[in-house]
């Protein structure tokens, strides 16, 4: 899995992008929160569920249809998120399936049950450039917890940054393409 530090960077890059007033402080926080909550499931190694069953590590709640579960609960929050419906339910979807899309990054595990409850079959995307990070905090703070940083670091936190800092600017050049001449 990618480390519960880089999960939440994808919705801080585009939350910078898009800016306060197109993204309800509330909505951000509780997309945030939604970005580590597929990794819940690793309660289940302590209840002996198996790490490739159904509600094992990366199954059911990576999946899509969990994404789609968490996002029909944000619509239906959406005014206690200060958003519409659409907006909590894509930003809550968005983010919780960026979870998986991210652990299909990696380089190790059995991959993530895309498509749970309806196939347990488990994919990695064509591209693995992320070092699988340990599960447990002995083996984080280690050097193979170093590598998973340095990883993340460069193919998740500097593009997330990067669209950040290029909506922010483009967001204040169109501001100042709107003023009237003087």
């Amino acid at each position: 899995m990618a480390s519960i530090l880089t999960h939440p960077a994808v919705p801080i890059g585009l939350s910078i992008a898009l800016g306060r007033k197109a993204v309800p402080r509330k909505l951000f926080l509780v997309a945030a929160a939604c970005s580590i909550l597929p990794d819940v499931d690793v309660l289940g190694f302590a209840a002996g569920i198996p790490y490739g069953h159904v509600l094992g590590h990366r199954g059911l709640t990576h999946s899509l249809f969990f994404a789609g579960l968490v996002g029909a609960a944000g619509a239906l929050a959406a005014v206690r998120l200060r958003a519409s419906r659409r907006l909590a339910f894509a930003f809550l979807f968005l983010y919780t399936a960026s979870h998986g899309l991210l652990d299909a990054m990696t380089n190790g595990g059995l991959g993530v049950a895309f498509f749970s409850p309806f196939s347990n079959h488990r994919y990695f995307l064509p591209w693995r450039v992320l070092e699988v990070s340990p599960i447990g905090i002995r083996a984080f703070f280690s050097s193979w917890g170093l590598d998973v940083l340095a990883s993340e670091l460069r193919y998740v936190w500097a593009p997330c940054i990067g669209l950040g800092l290029f909506g922010l600017a483009a967001r204040r050049w169109m501001r100042r393409k709107a003023r009237p001449l003087s």
